[in-house]
């Protein structure tokens, strides 16, 4: 298949590009290198740098489209609403009219489980209540909409993958954000020296061991899941699936694992909790594993934290 991958130059895209390329398919990257790298692009990839809003040109003659461009923030998402809300959904309306255009009826987005908000029950399942409490949630929860509009009346065919924190690498694709707000890369910066200790917010939690938890998914098992979400689409069809562990993994357990794969130290230090942090986030994946036949093939976290480990350490 030919193929447009718009965000490609980023962390999970650059991974799912990479796949698409060693399952025989011909993979464009669209990416406006806001925040991605061009070393970042697979090798046998077409690289073009464009924004989203001027992807019109590239739909020719392909079959399908793999949406990741997007801002991610949290924070700047609050501080910013209008920066999520039209590159985001703006930029991705755009998209989908150029799409339609264009005859490109196909399209796997990546969206997010930050779309359920705080959520009344853990697993959380598709069918739960979608109540964000952020602009970026929004946005993306808008996308979604849009796009069972559109299937609706286009017959574009469409599938949303939602999932929490992606960690781990793949060979030498790693994340490498400007603004590192996750856990597990910013862990593994106290080994390397680029941070004196990690902060742990709250021990207070009905958890275990007092810590949040967290879903966390490799990134070849998320990039499988596109390949197969890729496979599964059926024009005027939106589905939407959760991607997790069922399970997650505490701050604290994350520290340990990080602990034990670099062989440092890694001070934490501990604080107060963050506002708006529930105790526990997780995400089912029964109906992807069901419908698709999707199952975590690493899902152990000292697999996650190794990968990264390696490649951040230069032994990928």
């Amino acid at each position: 298949m030919r193929l447009l991958v718009t965000g490609g130059a980023g962390y999970v895209g650059s991974v799912v590009a990479a796949q698409l390329v060693e399952a025989g398919h011909e993979v464009t990257v669209l990416d406006d290198l806001s925040t991605g790298h061009q070393d970042a692009v697979p090798e046998g990839a077409r690289f073009v740098q464009k924004c989203i809003t001027e992807a019109r040109d590239e739909l020719d003659g392909m079959d399908a489209v793999l949406h990741f461009a997007a801002k991610s923030l949290v924070g700047e998402s609050v501080a910013e609403p209008g920066l999520y809300w039209s590159n985001n959904l703006g930029g991705t309306l755009a998209l989908l009219d150029a799409m339609r255009e264009r005859g490109v009826g196909r399209i796997v987005f990546s969206s997010t489980a930050a779309t359920y908000g705080e959520p009344e029950r853990s697993p959380i399942e598709e069918s739960d209540p979608t109540r964000p409490t952020n602009p970026y949630g929004a946005t993306k929860l808008a996308v979604d909409t849009a796009l069972t509009a559109f299937a609706r009346v286009r017959e574009l065919g469409a599938v949303s993958l939602r999932y929490f924190n992606v960690a781990g690498a793949y060979g030498r694709y790693r994340e490498r954000h400007m603004v590192e707000t996750h856990l597990i890369p910013n862990v593994l910066k106290v080994a390397t020296g680029e941070r004196e200790s990690v902060s742990v917010f709250g021990t207070d939690y009905p958890t275990a061991d007092g810590t949040c938890v967290r879903d966390y998914i490799h990134v070849s098992d998320l990039a499988r899941a596109h390949l197969l979400a890729l496979a599964a689409i059926e024009p005027g069809e939106h589905r939407i699936y959760n991607l997790g562990s069922g399970t997650g993994f505490s701050v604290q357990e994350v520290i340990s694992v990080c602990r034990e794969v670099t062989g440092h130290e890694i001070p934490a230090v501990v604080g107060e909790r963050r506002p708006g942090d529930p105790a526990v986030l997780v995400a089912s994946s029964a109906r992807i594993e069901r419908e698709l036949g999707w199952k975590a093939e690493r899902p152990a976290l000292r697999d996650i934290v190794s990968d990264a480990w390696q490649a951040l350490s230069g032994k990928a």
